[in-house]
């Protein structure tokens, strides 16, 4: 009977755990904390930058303007209100929003690789410093990456 009720109590810790997120915890695993990296840290290259502007002046000034600071349908993607919006969220949710919406009226138009370089462009107008290796186009990888408004 004993070890019914310590079996119960395991799996409702289990059961517990799961809905909370935290069942590795439960079973005694040490649970990682993903590392992150910030965009302060140079994750992108000035030469895939350079790439990503007539991109972006072919697939998205129409809408977001010649300088990033949006339009009448679409919002800025550089300046205050862009950094407000994002910081504190990883760069894979900035490029799937990307990847899935823009441009708008056909978003496959615009391979990942091409879309990555456009990202690597508007994190240069933000100010954000280049780097030594250029910025991936793979979720995973950007998962990785914080958008930070300030510097830290």
């Amino acid at each position: 009977m004993q070890q019914q009720s310590r079996r119960f109590k395991f799996w409702a810790l289990a059961v517990l755990s799961v809905a909370l997120g935290t069942f590795p915890l439960a079973v005694g695993m040490q649970q990682e904390k993903p590392s992150t990296r910030s965009v302060w840290r140079g994750v992108y290259t000035g030469e895939q930058a350079k790439r990503g502007e007539p991109l972006y002046r072919l697939r998205c000034a129409s809408c977001h303007g010649d300088r990033l600071t949006g339009g009448e349908s679409a919002p800025p993607l550089a300046g205050g209100v862009f950094l407000a919006n994002w910081n504190g969220l990883t760069l894979d949710v900035l490029f799937e929003r990307i990847r899935i919406t823009m441009p708008s009226d056909n978003p496959a138009r615009v391979s990942r690789p091409a879309k990555a370089d456009i990202l690597a462009y508007i994190l240069s107008m933000n100010r954000f410093p280049a780097g030594k290796a250029e910025l991936q186009y793979k979720s995973e990888l950007l998962k990785e990456i914080l958008i930070e408004a300030n510097k830290p």
